[in-house]
């Protein structure tokens, strides 16, 4: 399967949480071709600082598969992770990450730090860049109807 394919799934995760007020980040999990869990950012809602779209979709598919170790699975997001959400990746021993838009502020696969170069037990593979364009688009409409108080 391609990336892009579950990259698109990601993103329409990523319009769900644009849709109700929520920065616009999709997630899902994959293992062996097939989505184990898809999730988008939470935080408004739950009103609680962890439910990042990786973190749900984590904990998800933790859940589904009845295991803290997803070292079979995938995950694909719509933007790069930040720290918390990549130290959960590498701790439940996450294959590989695909991400689509870099996140210059709080990016911790590569912008602004890259947490999967540590010395870690487990380092996942990281991919940027995949549909960047697009998966840049929502965030960017989101923060410009924030800032016009459109939101």
């Amino acid at each position: 399967m391609s990336a892009e394919k579950f990259m698109r799934l990601a993103w329409k995760e990523a319009e769900k949480a644009m849709e109700i007020g929520e920065v616009p980040v999709g997630c899902v999990v994959v293992r062996d071709g097939e989505v184990v869990s898809a999730a988008h950012n939470l935080r408004e809602h739950h009103r609680q600082t962890d439910a990042h779209a990786e973190m749900l979709a984590i904990k998800a598919a933790c859940e589904r598969l009845d295991s803290w170790q997803l070292g079979g699975c995938d995950l694909y997001v719509t933007m790069e992770p930040c720290p918390m959400c990549a130290g959960a990746i590498i701790q439940s021993r996450i294959r590989n990450v695909y991400f689509g838009c870099y996140d210059k502020k709080a990016g911790a696969f590569g912008s602004v730090t890259d947490l999967a170069t540590c010395n870690w037990t487990h380092k996942p593979g990281v991919y940027g860049g995949i549909m960047e364009d697009a998966c840049s688009v929502l965030p960017k409409q989101f923060f410009a109807k924030l800032r016009s108080g459109e939101m």
